[in-house]
C-alpha cells in the first residue's frame, strides 16, 4: 500500500475546511467495501475511550445503515458491541437497507411514527424536511468539545441548518470521475482528461479499443442526473447555484445549457450496453459492477466509489488499478472549474431518541472508529485526525482536488428534498431515454419544483 504523501499530510486539514467554504446543498455510500478483517477499530483488540456517563436504565435503539458490504455490515456489528460493552444497558438493534431503498423506507417509517433511533443522514433538503416534521435531533450542544476539535467547524456544514448542527458526519464524498488505469492504458490514453473536448476524445478512443467507456446505472436515476449535477455546477455561477432552493424558477440560461451538455454527451454514445436498464450498486452486472470486473472503463461518483467497487471485484478486493480526475471544464461556463459536488454521510437521532443516542454518535466519531469507518467503506474520514488511514491512491487523488476546490455544493437531488430531487433526477433519465430534448428536460424540471 503507498503511504500517506507529505503534501496530502498537508492539505487534510483543507478536506474538512473547504466545507467552510459555501457550503449549499448519496452521497449514496452502500459501504459495499472489500472482504476481510476490519481495523482495529470497532475490533476485539481496540481500546476506547468512553466519551460520557454510562446509561443508568437499560435501552433499546434501532439503527439504520447502508453498509450492505462485509467490512461495513462487521464495522457496525463491532463497534455497536463496543459501545454497549461500555454502556451496560443499552442495547442497540442493527438494521442493514440497501441504500436506494434507505430513503423511500426512512420517509415511510417517519410517517407511520416508527422512525429508527439512529440513521443515515443525506443532509440539505431530505434534513429540513426532517426538521419541518419534529423527527430530527438537534445536536448542536451535546457533541463532545474534543470532537468538534477534530473535526473542525467547516465539516459540520453539509449536517447543519440555519447554524445549527443535525447529524454527525462520519465521511466527506468529493465526486469525479473514477477509472480503470488498466483500461486506459489498454486503450492508449496517457492523459487524463480536463475538459469536455479531451474527455470526449478519450470516450471515442476507448470505444475504439473495443471498452465501454463510461458505466451508467440508469435504472437508479440518480447516478444519472449526477452528469445533470456536475454541468451544472461548471455553466452556472456559484450565486445561481447558492441560490438553488430559494430561487426555483431555474431561469437562468446556464441550466438549459447543463441539459444541452447531458444531451450532447449521450449523442456520442458513451454508456455501457443497456445502460438504462442497469443499477447503479448492486451484483456483478451493476454500473459499478461493470468498472470492478474490467467490463467498463470509468463511471462519476463520490467517494464511496472505491469501497462499493472493492466489494463487486472477483476476489472481493479493492480494485488496485482504481484511479480518480476531476470533472471536466467546459466551455464558456461560468463555475469555478476547481468546484466540487459531494456530500457526507452523516448519522442522525430521532427527535425522540434517548440520551444514549447521542453518546453513540460521539463514542463512533471518535480517531479510532473513525478509521474503522473510513477502512470499512474505502472513504474519507470527516474526521481529520483520521486521515492518515487513507492510502487508496484514488481517495488520495479526491481528497486533494477537494482541499483545494473553490468551493463545494451539495447534490441537487438532496438539496431539493426527496420529492422533487427524484422527480429531477427522473427528468434526466427521460432526456437519455431520447423522449425529450434539453427544453423538455428543463421544463420537467421546473415543473417538480413548482409542484412542490
Amino acid at each position: 500500500m503507498l503511504s500517506l504523501s507529505g503534501n496530502l499530510k498537508k492539505t487534510t486539514a483543507g478536506v474538512a475546511a473547504v466545507l467552510a467554504l459555501t457550503l449549499g446543498f448519496a452521497g449514496c455510500s452502500s459501504g459495499s467495501g472489500s472482504s476481510g478483517e476490519t481495523s482495529a477499530a470497532g475490533g476485539s483488540e481496540t481500546t476506547t475511550t468512553q466519551t460520557s456517563e454510562p446509561a443508568a436504565e437499560s435501552v433499546t435503539m434501532t439503527f439504520w445503515h447502508n453498509g450492505t458490504g462485509e467490512k461495513a455490515t462487521t464495522y457496525w456489528e463491532n463497534t455497536v458491541k463496543d459501545f454497549e460493552a461500555a454502556n451496560p444497558g443499552v442495547t442497540i438493534e442493527i438494521q442493514v437497507v440497501q441504500n436506494e431503498d434507505l430513503d423511500g423506507k426512512l420517509q415511510t417509517a417517519m410517517q407511520a411514527g416508527t422512525t429508527p433511533d439512529i440513521f443515515l443522514q443525506r443532509g440539505g433538503g431530505k434534513m429540513a424536511e426532517m426538521l419541518a416534521a419534529g423527527q430530527v435531533m438537534d445536536i448542536t450542544d451535546l457533541i463532545d468539545a474534543d470532537i468538534k476539535a477534530a473535526y473542525g467547524e467547516g465539516a459540520f456544514g453539509f449536517d447543519s441548518l440555519n447554524g445549527r448542527i443535525y447529524a454527525m458526519p462520519m465521511s466527506v464524498q468529493p465526486e469525479g470521475l473514477w477509472y480503470n488505469q488498466d483500461l486506459f492504458d489498454q486503450a492508449g490514453i496517457t492523459t487524463n482528461p480536463t475538459d469536455m473536448a479531451s474527455f470526449n476524445e478519450a470516450v471515442a478512443t476507448l470505444k475504439a479499443a473495443g471498452i465501454q467507456a463510461v458505466a451508467l446505472g440508469a435504472q437508479d436515476a440518480w447516478p444519472a442526473a449526477h452528469w445533470f449535477y456536475s454541468f451544472a455546477l461548471r455553466e452556472c455561477s456559484k450565486d445561481v447555484i447558492d441560490n438553488l432552493t430559494s430561487d426555483k424558477k431555474f431561469d437562468d440560461p446556464c441550466w438549459l445549457k447543463a441539459f444541452q451538455d447531458v444531451a450532447d454527451l449521450n449523442a456520442t454514445n458513451p454508456w455501457n450496453q443497456g445502460f438504462l436498464t442497469t443499477v447503479a450498486q448492486q451484483g456483478a452486472g451493476s454500473s459499478a459492477g461493470l468498472v470492478a470486473n474490467g467490463q467498463a472503463a470509468m463511471e462519476l461518483m463520490g467517494s464511496w466509489e472505491p469501497g462499493v467497487i472493492g466489494g463487486l471485484t472477483p476476489d472481493g478486493e479493492n480494485l488496485a488499478s482504481l484511479r480518480w480526475f476531476a470533472f471536466p471544464a467546459v466551455d464558456g461556463g461560468q463555475g469555478d472549474p476547481t468546484a466540487i459536488m459531494g456530500g457526507s454521510d452523516g448519522y442522525s437521532c430521532s427527535a425522540a431518541a434517548p440520551p444514549a443516542c447521542v453518546d453513540f454518535l460521539n463514542f463512533i466519531a471518535q480517531k479510532e472508529y473513525s478509521e474503522g469507518y473510513a477502512d470499512a467503506y474505502s472513504t474519507l474520514p470527516a474526521n481529520s485526525e483520521a486521515m492518515g488511514v487513507v492510502t487508496d491512491p484514488s481517495l488520495k487523488a479526491a481528497a486533494e482536488a477537494y482541499s483545494q476546490a473553490a468551493y463545494a455544493v451539495l447534490w441537487f437531488d438532496t438539496s431539493l428534498g426527496q420529492d422533487v430531487g427524484n422527480a429531477v433526477n427522473n427528468a434526466v433519465v427521460t432526456l437519455l431515454a431520447g423522449q425529450v430534448d434539453a427544453a423538455g428536460a428543463l421544463q420537467l424540471m421546473q415543473a417538480a419544483v413548482a409542484a412542490g
